[in-house]
């Protein structure tokens, strides 16, 4: 199967905050569609290893900001990049919190949801929730980013070094480095879940 086939699906680009326990979390996410209107309900997918998805498994709630065409990748970075195991993304970013208690970036998005889960489905790699949206509001009048923008336009180019020497490899998908000269086959990417064929080297 040619996993680039996939890519030619329109997708957006969020950051999906949750709450649980008196710590808040996010994570970058491009799986939400709305999937019915009465009542109004999407569909969001997040890695299973990702703490923002153990979160919300327990807490049931969060915040959807959708991210605007403004966007940077160092805001990508921050939030789809790094582990909230490690590190607090928000001691530094600025946010608000909804009145659930989820985070809300203020920085190039341009429209917020406020989400309860009603139900989840275990897809091995990911969990798909469903949600009914509880409030939702315009925060800008920016288009939305769109996955296709993030991969043609904001995602830096990878530099090819004519030494040939392998001494990592990238994810296409989402920028994770695998910091070791030989990628097992059956790696699947930490952050994104995508397996070892969308990888490229990283020479040095």
């Amino acid at each position: 199967m040619d996993n680039k086939a996939l890519y030619n699906i329109s997708y957006g680009v969020f950051v999906l905050g949750t709450c649980h326990g008196g710590k808040i979390n996010a994570c970058i996410t491009n799986t939400c569609i709305q999937v019915a209107n009465s009542p109004t309900r999407i569909a969001v997918s997040l890695l299973n290893q990702n703490l923002t998805c153990e979160m919300l498994k327990s807490s049931g709630v969060f915040s959807l900001s959708i991210l605007d065409n403004s966007c940077s990748f160092d805001l990508i970075k921050h939030f789809g990049l790094q582990s909230g195991k490690n590190t607090d993304k928000f001691a530094d970013f600025p946010h608000e919190t909804d009145s659930n208690g989820c985070p809300l970036i203020k920085e190039s998005v341009c429209s917020v949801l406020k989400c309860k889960v009603i139900s989840s489905e275990n897809l091995e790699s990911h969990t798909l929730f469903i949600a009914e949206i509880q409030d939702a509001f315009i925060t800008g009048d920016k288009p939305p980013l769109t996955y296709a923008d993030y991969q043609n336009k904001l995602k830096p180019k990878t530099s090819v070094n004519t030494q040939k020497k392998i001494i990592g490899w990238r994810c296409k998908i989402c920028g994770y480095e695998y910091m070791n000269p030989e990628l097992p086959a059956d790696f699947i990417c930490p952050i994104c879940g995508h397996p070892a064929e969308d990888f490229e080297p990283i020479y040095g």
